[in-house]
C-alpha cells in the first residue's frame, strides 16, 4: 500500500498518507551509512515574522495554513566517527511548486535550526538543512566543542563536514527524499544563504557545480582563511596600544566618519555610498566632544579611538607595513570587531568569538590560548599558517567556476557595503578573479553592492529582500539582472538601532557599476542611475 501511495501521489495530495519512513528505505547516500530516518507531519502552522536570519535574503513574512512533512535522517561516515543530521521539509503535493532549495548556515553553525525551513516551505519549495555533525546553536555551535579530538589535535572529519562534505551530502540525500516523496525529482534546485551560507554557496559552486540550478550567497564568509584572521587585527591594534576606548568613543568616531563622507554620492542621508573615495582621518577629530547616545553623556574623541578606527579600515599588515588584507568599510559600526568591554571606568578588549575560535582551535589547537600574547610578527606567521593548512579544506577562494558554468549554473552575491563583520572589499576581490579568469563571467556569475546595509541586512541602507525571484528569473526564464530591487524599511529590525527611519526605494547595480544620484526625491530609486 505504501508503494501504491507512491506511485499514485493523486491519492494522497495533502501528504500526509506519503509521510511515512518506509517510503524513504531506499534513499541511500554514497559514501554515508543512514542510521535513522524519522518522519512527521505537521497541519495548519503558523509563523510570525521572525527574525530576519530566519527568513534568509528576504523581507519577513507572516506563514499561515503551512502542511508539511518533515524528515530527519540521520547518518555517519563510517571510519570518519561522526554523525550528522539533515532535516528536509516537504510541502503538501498539491501544493510543491517543483522546486529544491538547500539552506545555508551562520557563524559556526552548518545550518541555522528548523525556522528557516518555514518560508520556503510555505512558499512550496521543498527544503534542506544539515546540522554538519555539530550544534546549530550559539554557544554550542563552536568548535570549542567539536573541533579538537584532543588538545593538539584538530578534529579533521567534522571540519571537512562543515567546509563542504555536509553541504553536498544534504543536497543529494534531500533530492532523494524529494524523489520518494513525490514520485518524481524536482525540476530546478536552488542553494540560499548568507554569511556562513554565502559561504557555502560558493562552495557548492566551486566543489559541487551540478547540485544546484541557482545559487544566492550573499555577504560570503569566503576567503575564510584570510578574512577570519584580518577580523581579529583591531583586537590586536587595542593591546598593542594598551588602551581600550569606550564604544560611545568608537561610535562617536563611525558618525564623524558619515558626516565628513556621507555627501559623496550628493545625498546627504546617513550613508556612505563610496567608501572607497572616503578620505577621512579621525586623527582630525581628536579632541572633539560628543553626546553618547547609549549613556547621554558627553564623551571626548581620544587618539587611542582614532588609532584604532584607522587600524579598522586599513586592515591587517605584516611587520613591513605590507597589506595582508582588507579592513571595514567607514559607516560599518565598529561594535562587533572593536568589541569592548567595560565595567565602571575599565574597559578591555572582548574579541569576536569565530577568528577568536579559530586562532585558538585550528591554528593554535588550544583551547586555552591566550590571544594576547599574539603581535605582528606572530599573526603575520598564523596569517600564513592559516592558509597553507586550511585553504584546500575550508578557503573556497577559487575563483575557476568554469564547471559550474558549464552545468548551466547561475550564482548571484550580494554586500553591504556597511557590512560590520566580513569585509565587502573581499568579495569584491574574489569577483574581480573570477571575471579574470573568463571576461564573460557576468553570464552566471553577479555581484551587486548594497550601500549602508549592515551583515546580511538591516542598516540605513537598502536590503535586496527580492534577490532570490531575480535568481530564479534568470535561471528559467533567461532573465539575467541588470540590476536588484532593493528597499530600505524602518522596523525592518525592531529593537536594533542604526536603521532606515524612512522607505526607501533603490536598484542596486552590477559591479563594477554604482548608484548615482541624478537628481529627484532621493527617496525613490528613479532618482538614481548605475554608472
Amino acid at each position: 500500500m505504501t508503494m501504491f501511495v507512491l506511485a499514485t501521489p493523486l491519492l494522497a495530495q495533502d501528504g500526509r498518507q506519503q509521510c511515512d519512513a518506509n517510503i524513504f528505505l531506499n534513499v541511500t547516500l554514497f559514501g554515508g551509512e543512514i542510521l535513522n530516518t524519522t518522519t512527521q507531519y505537521h497541519s495548519n502552522l503558523t509563523f510570525g515574522p521572525e527574525y530576519f536570519l530566519a527568513q534568509i535574503n528576504s523581507y519577513p513574512v507572516n506563514i499561515t495554513g503551512l502542511d508539511v512533512c518533515e524528515v530527519a535522517v540521520t547518518y555517519t561516515h563510517p571510519g570518519q566517527n561522526d554523525t550528522i543530521n539533515t532535516m528536509i521539509w516537504l510541502p503538501r503535493p498539491d501544493r510543491w511548486n517543483g522546486r529544491f532549495m538547500g539552506i545555508g548556515g551562520g557563524g559556526w553553525g552548518t545550518g541555522q535550526g528548523i525556522a528557516t525551513l518555514h518560508r520556503p516551505a510555505a512558499e512550496g519549495y521543498a527544503a534542506v538543512l544539515t546540522d554538519g555533525g555539530h550544534s546549530m546553536v550559539e554557544p554550542d555551535s563552536s568548535p570549542r566543542s567539536w573541533g579538537l579530538t584532543s588538545p593538539g589535535n584538530v578534529n579533521w572529519a567534522l571540519l571537512q563536514d562543515f567546509a563542504s562534505i555536509a553541504l553536498d551530502d544534504a543536497a543529494t540525500l534531500g533530492k532523494g527524499i524529494v524523489k520518494a516523496f513525490y514520485g518524481r525529482p524536482q525540476n530546478y534546485s536552488y542553494w540560499n544563504g548568507c554569511s556562513t551560507g554565502g559561504r557555502q554557496g560558493h562552495m557548492m559552486a566551486q566543489r559541487y557545480p551540478h547540485q544546484y540550478n541557482g545559487i544566492l550567497a550573499s555577504a560570503p564568509a569566503f576567503n575564510w582563511n584570510e578574512f577570519l584572521l584580518a577580523e581579529y587585527w583591531p583586537q590586536l591594534i587595542l593591546n598593542e596600544i594598551g588602551e581600550y576606548p569606550s564604544p560611545c568613543e568608537l561610535e562617536a568616531v563611525r558618525l564623524a566618519a558619515i558626516e565628513a563622507c556621507d555627501s559623496l554620492d550628493g545625498v546627504a542621508d546617513g550613508i556612505i555610498s563610496y567608501p572607497g573615495l572616503c578620505d577621512f582621518d579621525p586623527s582630525g577629530a581628536v579632541g572633539r566632544v560628543f553626546n553618547c547616545t547609549t549613556t547621554y553623556e558627553n564623551v571626548t574623541i581620544t587618539s587611542a579611538a582614532a588609532t584604532v578606527a584607522n587600524a579598522t579600515w586599513a586592515g591587517p599588515v605584516d611587520p613591513s607595513g605590507n597589506s595582508l588584507w582588507y579592513g571595514l568599510n567607514p559607516g560599518a559600526t565598529f561594535d562587533a570587531l572593536v568589541n569592548i568591554s567595560c565595567t565602571n571606568d575599565t574597559c578591555v578588549g572582548n574579541p569576536f568569538s569565530i577568528p577568536a575560535d579559530w586562532i585558538s582551535i585550528f591554528l593554535a589547537r588550544d583551547s586555552q590560548f591566550d590571544l594576547t600574547t599574539i603581535n605582528r610578527t606572530s599573526f603575520s606567521r598564523l596569517f600564513r599558517k592559516s592558509a597553507n593548512i586550511y585553504d584546500s579544506i575550508i578557503g573556497t577562494a577559487d575563483p575557476d567556476l568554469t564547471e559550474f558554468r558549464d552545468a548551466g549554473g547561475k550564482l548571484i552575491t550580494w554586500h553591504g557595503l556597511a557590512d560590520q563583520l566580513i569585509f565587502p572589499n573581499g568579495t569584491a576581490n574574489y569577483v574581480q578573479r573570477v571575471q579574470a579568469l573568463d571576461s564573460h563571467a557576468t553570464d552566471y556569475y553577479r555581484f551587486f553592492e548594497a550601500p549602508g546595509v549592515f551583515h546580511c541586512g538591516a542598516g540605513p541602507g537598502w536590503f535586496p529582500g527580492d534577490a532570490f525571484q531575480s535568481l530564479v528569473d534568470w535561471v528559467e526564464n533567461g532573465v539575467a539582472p541588470e540590476t536588484l530591487e532593493a528597499k530600505a524599511i524602518p522596523g525592518l529590525l525592531p529593537g536594533l538601532s542604526g536603521g532606515a527611519t524612512k522607505l526607501r526605494t533603490a536598484n542596486l547595480c552590477l559591479y563594477p557599476k554604482t548608484m548615482v544620484y541624478v537628481g529627484g526625491d532621493p527617496n525613490q530609486a528613479g532618482s538614481f542611475s548605475c554608472q
